[in-house]
């Protein structure tokens, strides 16, 4: 099942999501439907709360479907370490349209759980490492314009208001 994408502005996006409790079939289905709707977006990683679930769960696939050994699930993940730098463009799939250059550390490492609860821990650089930044900083109610220059992203804000107001958000 594909589905909606939450877009900004909505406040499942702003707050800090539950942890996973349950590992059963109805998360392997929950986790299967998020695959599914990332890949329709074109995405290459998916928070629970980013359709509308206040879950601290993501879905990543730096192949974007290409290469079924790079998906990965993150169910209660956190950054126990970080070191470099990287700027690159980066996007969301709840801010659609919108790309700026985001500063993120150039290698991160992760400690999570899997679809099943077993713990893991997985160190990422490049893409990866900057996938998992954004997903977790949903996780923790926040955005990737949050670490862009304030110029930037009051622009963004801006433009989204003005889409909202004429019924395009």
């Amino acid at each position: 099942m594909i589905y909606p994408i939450v877009k900004y502005g909505r406040e499942v996006l702003e707050k800090p999501g539950n942890p996973v409790v349950d590992f059963n079939s109805d998360l392997e289905k929950l986790v299967a439907d998020m695959f599914e709707t990332m890949y329709a977006a074109n995405g290459v990683g998916l928070a629970a709360p980013q359709i509308g679930l206040p879950l601290r769960l993501s879905v990543i696939d730096t192949s974007v479907g290409e290469d079924p050994r790079q998906k990965l699930v993150l169910a209660n993940p956190l950054i126990v370490s970080m070191e470099g730098e990287q700027v690159q463009e980066e996007g969301c799939l709840s801010l659609p349209d919108f790309r700026a250059k985001t500063p993120r550390p150039e290698r991160v490492t992760v400690q999570a759980q899997d679809v099943h609860g077993q713990e893991f821990t997985m160190t990422g650089a490049g893409l990866l490492a900057r996938a998992f930044c954004h997903e977790i900083d949903h996780l923790n109610g926040k955005l990737f314009i949050q670490h862009v220059g304030r110029l930037k992203r009051e622009s963004i804000k801006r433009k989204v208001r003005k889409m909202a107001k004429a019924g395009e958000w």
